[in-house]
């Protein structure tokens, strides 16, 4: 069992007051709060080693590199890649997104086809789009049950020959529903197709295995798994970083310029242009060893215990429904009150102390499947309690009194 107080001691922020209530902080899904030990860490690489990498040959130029490629390192380890240049240290997971769905123009000719589903967030439906209008590719789209779970038998006629990438979500943003993604990922190897998995909702949740799944790109971001805004990785299978030409130009991605001719840098350097955010991935891997420390084990049962209390707590209320009810689901619970707009709600219980999301949750399809401008959704980490869920369900009372 964890010792919540002591982990909740981690996190300075949890201690913080919002409009004079103590911080109930249930947007997590949006975004995870940072421990001390990689606050701690951004700091102390501005101290003591700031300099650009992978150019210099001083002291302080080599310490960076160093720290910046270890953490490299213990994040393939901690996905299980094959390789240490198969992990490309991005932005986040809009931007790995972007750079594969930005290689594949050079690959994709007219009736060929993209596969996504209707779970995804924008960001993972956009790039496709804008691929398509470039290259006169069709994108297909497998839909979803009243469960807000994907129907199989339906991507299963989907997929053929034509079909070259399905690009789909570990874990649904918006409703918290676990894709059969090795199912996927299976069939559509079966056609010939390559697999993207968005995995930005799951790796606060769950370790990877991406040998395990077979999938060709994995994307997620370092913010929502206690490391810093503007990180992420994208996994991509060796042989499918070699056939992708780079995603930008710039230094560091070459390896000779001339005006006539440039040739680029091996893996994983050819997909890096420019100076990265050092500091943040250096403190990726920091926020990687403290989850590990606690174990995925003890935080997914951490969170399955707040996840079954919300629903049943929130179940209570009459008038109240729950979006996404199928059997496998992340710790978010996406609800609504019967005449009353999410944003109300959401408004009234951020003045007693607890942040929640409301709106479509960059979701729109999702939304508009089952005729809603938005929800309500509380998503919950390994260092929220079951009393937070009890506060939040009397200020839902309390709103949904104040609204009727």
């Amino acid at each position: 069992m964890l010792d919540i107080q002591k982990i909740r001691a981690d996190f300075p922020i949890l201690s913080e007051k919002v409009n004079g209530k103590p911080l109930v902080y249930f947007d997590n899904g949006a975004t995870s709060q940072k421990p001390q030990i990689v606050i701690d860490a951004i700091a102390k690489y501005y101290q003591e080693i700031n300099a650009n990498i992978h150019r210099g040959v001083h002291t302080l130029s080599q310490l960076a590199t160093d720290a910046y490629e270890i953490s490299r390192v213990k994040i393939q380890h901690h996905i299980n890649a094959k390789f240490s240049h198969e992990v490309l240290f991005t932005s986040g997971t809009t931007f790995g997104i972007n750079l594969v769905a930005n290689g594949f123009a050079s690959i994709l000719k007219p009736g060929d086809e993209v596969i996504v589903s209707s779970l995804e967030h924008h960001s993972n439906i956009v790039p496709w789009q804008m691929l398509c209008e470039k290259t006169g590719a069709t994108l297909k789209v497998i839909p979803i049950n009243e469960n807000g779970e994907l129907i199989l038998e339906s991507f299963d006629a989907l997929l053929s020959e034509k079909t070259k990438i399905v690009t789909v979500n570990h874990i649904s943003n918006a409703l918290g529903i676990v894709n059969p993604i090795k199912y996927i990922i299976e069939k559509a190897h079966a056609v010939g197709a390559a697999v993207l998995i968005d995995g930005a909702q799951a790796v606060p949740h769950l370790k990877p295995d991406v040998q395990d799944l077979d999938c060709d790109f994995y994307a997620f971001s370092g913010h929502k798994m206690c490391g810093p805004t503007g990180t992420g990785i994208l996994y991509g299978k060796e042989e499918w970083l070699n056939k992708l030409p780079p995603y930008q130009g710039g230094g560091e991605m070459i390896k000779e310029v001339t005006f006539e001719k440039t040739t680029y840098a091996d893996l994983p350097h050819k997909f890096e242009a420019g100076t990265p955010n050092i500091a943040g991935g250096i403190v990726l891997g920091t926020a990687v060893d403290y989850l590990n420390n606690i174990g995925f084990d003890n935080i997914q049962k951490q969170e399955e215990a707040l996840l079954a209390h919300a629903t049943k707590r929130l179940l209570e209320i009459e008038g109240l429904k729950i979006y996404g009810t199928g059997k496998n689901k992340a710790s978010v619970v996406s609800f609504n009150i019967d005449g009353i707009h999410p944003y109300d709600i959401g408004t009234i219980i951020d003045k007693l102390g607890i942040a929640v999301r409301t709106g479509h949750h960059c979701a729109q399809p999702i939304m508009n499947f089952f005729c809603i401008p938005g929800t309500i959704r509380a998503s919950f980490s390994f260092y929220n309690t079951i009393e937070e869920i009890d506060t939040m369900v009397e200020a839902v009372k309390k709103a949904k009194t104040m609204l009727s």
